[in-house]
């Protein structure tokens, strides 16, 4: 019998060639098989962590496998993406990835880790505003009354935001420089204590999450000037935005999903596709409406391309700014 040993060997190789492909595919068949950690650089309770809760919950029922939100608050979430750096590259170790990840890059001059080179993007979830709230006392009604009244009190405007380098406090850093108003900043350590001091008296405004300030709103405790986002929210559309007076302004959170740069890129498609899917549905849709949010989804790439023009836009205004971290 001939042995045709050239075609044994194309055959072996062409074998081998298709050996990655098939393994990742069967990784993304068989994924997950375990439990899959979502870890969130923020404490309990905020709109951050009641966003993963809610497409952890989501995914949990949709694969079958149990997507355990994990905490890990400190250094502005820089702790949370070193966990997910430190664990392995299989995408059973996500990130929940806010707006603090986009503005880390300029804010801290050395981290252990970049970002964007270190981090794959999954998908994209929701939009958030930030909205600017005043005492119901306070003389300006609207946004163009705020900024006229700044202008003529020049520093004499405190304004709380949620801490130094948070997503608010980077939008009323963008808010000044556009308006040219000279604000004098109060660091919070969150939104709660920031708007406990606004209704006290303390302190004349605020920047916050949307999340945090709605009920007093609702409740006329506090007075929405405008939101933060190129639109109109769905949940406030009487409020009107800060770009219908100062064009071109937009500040917002926008969250997705990450994990560790090496893991499967057919765990990571598959991932990509099942959220998707699930922002799709209206009663999810619906729970976001009702944190004042917008369903943002968007591919890993499109979401990849996101993160980049955020942390660019950032970085403008920290440098410009000269904020430093703590």
């Amino acid at each position: 019998m001939h042995f045709d040993r050239r075609g044994f060997l194309l055959a072996v190789s062409g074998m081998a060639a298709t050996l990655p492909v098939a393994a990742s595919a069967a990784r993304a068949a068989d994924y997950p098989v375990r439990p899959v950690r979502i870890v969130v650089g923020f404490a309990a309770g905020g709109a951050t962590d009641i966003i993963a809760r809610l497409i952890g919950e989501q995914l949990s029922k949709r694969f079958g496998q149990p997507f355990i939100v994990e905490n890990k608050p400190g250094a502005g979430s820089n702790i949370a993406v070193e966990a997910v750096l430190a664990a392995p590259a299989d995408g059973y170790t996500l990130l929940f990835v806010g707006p603090s990840n986009a503005i880390n890059a300029t804010l801290y001059d050395k981290l252990d880790f970049d970002f964007m080179r270190d981090i794959a993007p999954v998908a994209a979830l929701a939009r958030v505003p930030f909205v600017v709230v005043v005492s119901p006392s306070f003389p300006a009604k609207t946004i163009a009354e705020f900024i006229n009244y700044a202008k003529a009190n020049p520093g004499k405007l405190s304004i709380g935001t949620p801490g130094k380098g948070s997503g608010p406090h980077m939008a009323a850093e963008l808010f000044e420089a556009m308006t040219g108003v000279g604000l004098t900043p109060v660091q919070y350590r969150g939104d709660a204590p920031a708007l406990t001091d606004l209704m006290g008296g303390q302190i004349q405004a605020c920047f916050n999450s949307l999340p945090a300030a709605i009920e007093l709103i609702k409740s006329d405790k506090v007075r929405a000037l405008a939101t933060t986002a190129a639109t109109r929210s769905n949940f406030l559309p009487n409020i009107p935005t800060i770009a219908e007076y100062v064009p071109g302004y937009e500040a917002s959170a926008s969250y997705g999903i990450g994990t560790r740069k090496g893991a499967p890129s057919a765990v990571i498609d598959e991932l990509s596709v099942a959220i998707q899917t699930i922002l799709s549905d209206r009663q999810v849709e619906a729970r976001l409406v009702g944190l004042g949010g917008t369903v943002l989804a968007l591919s890993a790439a499109d979401f990849g391309e996101l993160m980049a023009k955020e942390t660019a836009k950032w970085a403008k205004v920290i440098r410009s700014a000269d904020i430093k971290s703590d």
